[in-house]
């Protein structure tokens, strides 16, 4: 079986609390998220 991906454009505060909120909704889910910029954003 295929499995489904999320594709996130934009990796800055916005694009990461999106990630963060599907992950927590499905954890089976593979998302990627894609930045022009040379940092993504990201918390410890």
């Amino acid at each position: 079986m295929d499995r489904k991906r999320l594709v996130i454009v934009g990796a800055d505060a916005a694009g990461m609390s999106a990630a963060s909120q599907v992950r927590r909704l499905n954890a089976a889910l593979d998302i990627v998220a894609f930045e022009r910029g040379a940092y993504a954003s990201y918390s410890l």
